[in-house]
């Protein structure tokens, strides 16, 4: 039996193996190591499949940072003219608010990517293969339910992590030589707290393997599209609502009384302000609005001074907390999230047909 063997021709059939035409022997010099790396198998099939979405993803990422590193270029060009830090904003008048609207509209579309992402990858990332009848090829197959899974999971976490990752880091680099500026972004607001460190990643990464369960479940995918849409809001209005417990927050009191000049407590730049009362020679707390009803500052604090106010007592959070409770919020979301994805293989394997 002949061992002579075949290579792919590019124009079709085959050709032998090259030899070296002096003594016959064969050539060793081949162009394997002048290959680029490939996707394959599975891989390479779920890629091909939803290739327009990942794509899509990664291109707009590419846009968006584009457009955040040319707008932190004007602005430092501005900040650096101006002398910022050592002159204070606040002189600057209308000429700083052309930089600072910027921040508005790229923020609320970071905010709007988990929804986004959600429910356009998310929700028919299976469902989509379920209703079509896709998925039962699968169960045929010699690769199982459970590669097949884990690689659909694996390969649109990564799209996600990669795509919210940039998109938080550029940004976090915009906003960051203004930061404890309160006029361009309140660092507790959704518009900066929900757009920088670990918060993007994991809100995105939540809402679309949530999405990715819900499209299993209905086994739909306009049905699931629309339910993950109301599961993706819910989850954000929720996390708006959670963003101030996430810290400890910081008490300060005054005893100088609570009319007059220098009266009110000092806060450390930047603080978001929780809560001010007046407090009592007790130690008892106030509404701020106690007397407020008196008609003159004589009565009034003859109002003050029977309740036996002494001065204030303000509760806030200092901005450098904003770091640890980003982290300490996204391990609940990443938590929530692996739950969402043991749910997923659990489910899968039985009926994910």
């Amino acid at each position: 039996m002949s061992t002579f063997t075949s290579a792919p021709n590019p124009a079709g059939g085959t050709t032998g193996t090259p030899t070296d035409g002096r003594n016959g022997t064969m050539n060793a010099t081949t162009t394997e190591t002048g290959r680029r790396p490939r996707l394959s198998g599975m891989t390479w099939l779920v890629w091909r499949q939803h290739r327009a979405a990942f794509w899509s993803i990664l291109a707009v990422t590419a846009l968006s940072v584009a457009w955040m590193v040319y707008q932190r270029g004007q602005m430092m060009d501005f900040l650096d003219g101006y002398g910022y830090p050592a002159k204070s904003l606040d002189e600057a008048g209308d000429r700083f608010q052309e930089y600072s609207r910027a921040f508005s509209p790229v923020s609320t579309g970071l905010q709007a990517v988990p929804i986004l992402f959600g429910v356009f990858l998310g929700a028919p990332l299976l469902a989509g293969d379920l209703e079509n009848g896709t998925a039962k090829l699968v169960a045929v197959q010699s690769m199982s339910r459970t590669r097949w899974l884990a690689t659909k999971l694996a390969l649109a976490g990564l799209v996600v992590v990669v795509s919210t990752g940039v998109l938080s880091a550029v940004f976090g680099w915009w906003w960051n030589p203004v930061k404890s500026e309160s006029s361009v972004a309140d660092w507790t607001s959704a518009e900066a707290f929900n757009t920088t460190g670990p918060v993007p990643v994991a809100l995105t990464l939540v809402s679309v393997f949530g999405g990715v369960a819900i499209g299993v479940v209905l086994r739909r995918t306009l049905m699931a599209m629309v339910v993950t849409f109301g599961f993706t809001v819910a989850v954000q209005l929720v996390w708006a609502y959670s963003i101030e417990s996430l810290g400890n927050a910081v008490t300060v009191t005054t005893n100088k009384g609570v009319m007059g000049d220098n009266v009110f407590p000092s806060l450390p730049r930047g603080a978001y302000e929780i809560d001010q009362s007046y407090l009592t020679g007790s130690g008892d707390l106030v509404g701020w609005s106690t007397c407020s009803g008196s008609q003159t500052d004589a009565a009034r604090q003859a109002c003050l001074d029977k309740a036996d106010v002494v001065g204030w007592s303000v509760e806030y959070l200092p901005m450098s907390q904003m770091n640890g409770m980003q982290w300490f919020g996204a391990s609940i979301l990443f938590a929530l999230t692996a739950v969402v994805v043991a749910f997923l293989f659990f489910w899968g394997r039985k009926r994910l047909v």
